[in-house]
């Protein structure tokens, strides 16, 4: 064996002691600092204490303050029927935003029941457009006033 060749040969020994020796000290580092932050090793033993959860049992059908609180609509005569009927489809919001009169919401009942499937209400429709008649009533402003008192100016070319 050639003197290179000997000296490649003891340099890769030390390469791989170099190596051994850096992951010994980088494991020995990291185990100090484990321990420095739990001193116990609590990571490592088993928890033998059972957490139990217990279910909290919500209350669907709650009002408080006149609020049904599970949907956000207005308590009031015919509420479980607008609750059952119409938050099967749709959110409580969508339905508290159409503010429309008594025959606008037939109107859009019959349009539901001929283009989206939606059953025959029977008695019930009675009671579901009473309630967001009474409840949500049709109101007269838009989404903001009129302006007035501009002062408007002619753009030039």
């Amino acid at each position: 064996m050639t003197k290179e060749e000997e000296f490649k040969k003891y340099a890769k020994k030390v390469y791989h002691l170099m190596i051994l020796a850096f992951s010994i000290f980088l494991i020995a580092g990291g185990a100090t600092i484990y321990y420095i932050n739990d001193p116990n090793f609590s990571a490592f033993k088993s928890n033998t204490e059972a957490l139990v959860v217990t279910p909290e049992e919500i209350d669907e059908n709650l009002i408080e303050n006149g609020i049904h609180v599970r949907t956000g609509l207005v308590d009031g005569v015919g509420l479980m029927a607008v609750v059952n009927n119409c938050t099967n489809c749709h959110s409580a919001k969508l339905v508290t935003q159409n503010k429309m009169s008594a025959e606008r919401w037939n109107e859009t009942i019959k349009w539901m029941q001929e283009t989206q499937n939606l059953w025959d209400l029977g008695a019930n429709q009675e009671i579901i457009v009473n309630y967001l008649v009474t409840n949500y009533p049709v109101t007269e402003k838009g989404r903001r006033e009129n302006l007035t008192n501009i002062e408007w100016y002619g753009l030039e070319n």
